[in-house]
């Protein structure tokens, strides 16, 4: 007989774990997902592509009502989770009812973090997180035309270009001295903002944000520095924060997210958590690929399999305000290592390759991104690379033919 096997959180991590249990074991669990959403699970990370109209909500629907259907998958998506019961194993939901688990997956992922500034209530402010976050900025720029993003993160740039492409005026704060700063190093987050800046959009670094002001509604930001800036839109992507609050009520063990062990499980026996409500070895990811990853681990262990998750190598391989930017592992480098660069500012191309040991720790690619896969995979393997010192930045054709044994080894 199927176990019982309850997932909350209907997203990407879930999507990949129902797909690895069913590749591992069809049939093993009897698998509820269910999310508060009212929709089936899809990209997140097409959301600017949305708002910019260059796909439509259907095109990043990740799987059909069939494909979860012929799995043998009861989806519960618009539900609300409100409480687990970890005495009678049971998950209960806003609406009252109650399931039945006997192993339960927490994948409630993160909610965006709204500023503690003065305004922040006000008609005109709004988030970017999610498809009715989209759908909200969507009606907004029907009538409006102005827009200022607080945030220059990956998600706020984001944002920034789906305004742009949908005709608004757009500025964006920042309060660090360079945009992308967890996925870039300087020199090429200088790129990015040039880039960013040729594509009409206002970028203020340094800036705090310190009230959002208006009678009615949001008609400017006001900086910490002094500065105005003038709006009738503001969409706010300064981060996020795990999604923990169903977790309180099971009483698990809560830092920056729901604490995970090597096998993903939580502070209680059958209960497991993955995504970005997860913190494993103190880190929360909030990415996809480490969520993947993690499922990938999960399916796994549920399984029966003897695995243990170590952790991800962070990297970041994305088209950003329209331009490729890759970055994995130590970029940044420190001491013991060394950089190696290749710049060609015509092309607007800039590669970064950090070496510690002999072997590949960091890169950071901007433009052509095409090899960043190739040096992820020497990132992760740890493959020796003195050899190829010569020929590894620039890039895996090159250095594959001047190294054919070392590469095949």
């Amino acid at each position: 007989m199927s176990e019982p096997l309850v997932i909350i959180g209907n997203g990407m991590a879930t999507m990949r774990l129902v797909e690895e249990l069913n590749r591992r074991a069809l049939g093993r669990y009897a698998i509820a997902v269910v999310g508060e959403e009212p929709r089936l699970a899809y990209n997140r990370v097409l959301l600017s592509s949305v708002l910019a109209r260059e796909v439509s909500r259907s095109d990043i629907e990740l799987k059909s009502a069939q494909w979860w259907r012929a799995h043998g998958v009861t989806v519960m998506y618009g539900q609300r989770a409100v409480a687990v019961d970890c005495d009678i194993r049971r998950v209960r939901l806003a609406n009252g009812a109650t399931l039945p688990f006997a192993k339960l997956v927490l994948a409630t992922g993160s909610k965006a973090i709204r500023l503690n500034v003065p305004g922040m209530d006000l008609p005109g402010v709004m988030t970017f997180r999610d498809l009715s976050d989209v759908a909200s900025i969507e009606t907004a720029t029907q009538t409006h035309r102005k827009a200022v993003v607080i945030g220059g993160g990956l998600l706020g740039l984001e944002a920034a270009y789906g305004l742009m492409k949908a005709g608004l005026q757009v500025s964006v704060v920042h309060l660090m001295d360079r945009l992308m700063e967890r996925q870039l190093d300087a020199r090429a987050s200088a790129l990015l903002q040039a880039a960013v800046e040729a594509r009409g959009i206002a970028v203020h670094l340094n800036a705090e944000t310190a009230a959002i002001t208006g009678h009615q509604r949001a008609e400017a930001v006001a900086l910490r520095d002094g500065r105005i800036i003038g709006t009738d839109l503001v969409v706010v992507a300064a981060g996020i924060r795990a999604n923990s609050d169903l977790a309180t009520t099971a009483g698990l063990d809560i830092n920056r997210g729901i604490v995970a062990d090597d096998c993903l499980q939580t502070s209680k026996a059958g209960i497991f958590v993955i995504g970005e409500c997860a913190e494993h070895r103190g880190i929360c990811y909030g990415l996809v690929e480490p969520a993947y990853e993690q499922a990938r681990i999960l399916a796994a262990h549920l399984c029966g399999e003897t695995v243990r998750y170590q952790g991800s190598v962070l990297a970041t391989n994305l088209k950003v305000s329209g331009v490729n930017v890759f970055s994995a592992g130590d970029f940044m480098g420190g001491p013991g290592t060394e950089s190696i660069v290749l710049s060609d500012p015509g092309l607007g191309s800039y590669k970064k390759l950090v070496l510690a040991g002999g072997k590949l720790a960091g890169a950071v690619l901007f433009g052509d991104t095409a090899d960043g896969l190739w040096y992820l995979d020497l990132i992760r393997s740890g493959a020796p690379v003195g050899t190829m010192r010569g020929e590894l930045i620039f890039g895996r054709a090159l250095t594959e033919r001047a190294h054919p044994k070392e590469l095949a080894a």
